[in-house]
């Protein structure tokens, strides 16, 4: 695990075409989060991936609850690059899947608690059982599994008042993308600390699913690894996802990068 350190917590945005990226060292980032929490902040952490960048291609709407979060982590390798290529941004990758289990750690040696909010039942239960013998330390504020459709305003206020009363310092969703990302929206300024949506993180660390090995992260290969163990679910998903981001993605590079009167400039001189 990375320890806390006093170093400098000032973190930039940067704009991948028109998608909201926050720049910054992955420490910078936990120390961010953390500090929010601290300050009891309502805020909004958004853990980005090419899915979650093609929901708000694809819907404006969408666009502007990313645009408004407080932090928006590059969790997928392609956005990485994306940075590189396009701004020249050698940018540290923010996974879920390595941040959820880093805030838990600091989470509990600061004495401070966790709520999760979302999942199943069974996988809540599983969550309970790991966080016992993994984290003994770490301070549970609750765990809820909202019901399918849960829309009623009096259920939300009923939740809100839950989860506040409950005092956690840090809320987890587990919605999934872009549900989790819209419900935190909704949340904001009602629930008085800072939420993370950290999406499909909490199976692969309750080891429900594997991830993929270190080489297929680098490689920008986790979604393949992730295909072959849910296929059925995530096929459709990835091949139009995918393609459609590398599609955007060439003719934004074909622009800046070639077509650019700036650059054909130079070419010529």
């Amino acid at each position: 695990m990375i320890e806390l350190q006093s170093i400098n917590r000032e973190m930039q945005q940067k704009q991948l075409i028109n998608f909201p990226i926050t720049t910054g060292s992955y420490l910078m980032f936990v120390n961010n989060i953390i500090d929010l929490a601290l300050k009891r902040k309502s805020s909004i952490v958004c853990v980005a991936n090419v899915h979650m960048f093609i929901e708000a291609y694809r819907d404006q709407k969408f666009l502007k609850i990313i645009k408004s979060a407080d932090i928006v982590t590059p969790d997928g390798r392609p956005l990485v690059w994306g940075l590189q290529l396009l701004h020249g941004i050698k940018q540290d990758r923010a996974s879920g899947m390595d941040l959820l289990p880093d805030l838990l750690h600091h989470i509990a040696s600061q004495n401070i608690s966790a709520y999760f909010y979302g999942g199943t039942q069974t996988m809540l239960n599983k969550t309970i059982f790991f966080l016992e013998n993994k984290y003994p330390n770490l301070k549970i504020a609750g765990f809820y599994s909202p019901p399918f459709g849960l829309k009623c305003n009096l259920e939300n206020k009923e939740v809100i008042d839950t989860i506040n009363n409950s005092g956690p310092t840090v809320v987890f969703v587990i919605l999934g993308c872009p549900k989790q990302e819209k419900w935190m929206a909704s949340m904001k300024d009602n629930i008085h600390t800072v939420m993370i949506g950290i999406g499909g993180a909490l199976p692969v660390m309750l080891g429900i699913q594997k991830r993929a090995p270190k080489w297929m992260q680098d490689d920008g290969l986790e979604w393949l690894f992730r295909l072959c163990q849910e296929p059925r679910r995530l096929f459709r998903r990835y091949t139009s996802s995918n393609s459609l981001f590398l599609w955007i993605f060439l003719k934004e590079y074909l622009k800046v990068k070639i077509l650019n009167p700036l650059n054909l400039f130079k070419h010529i001189k």
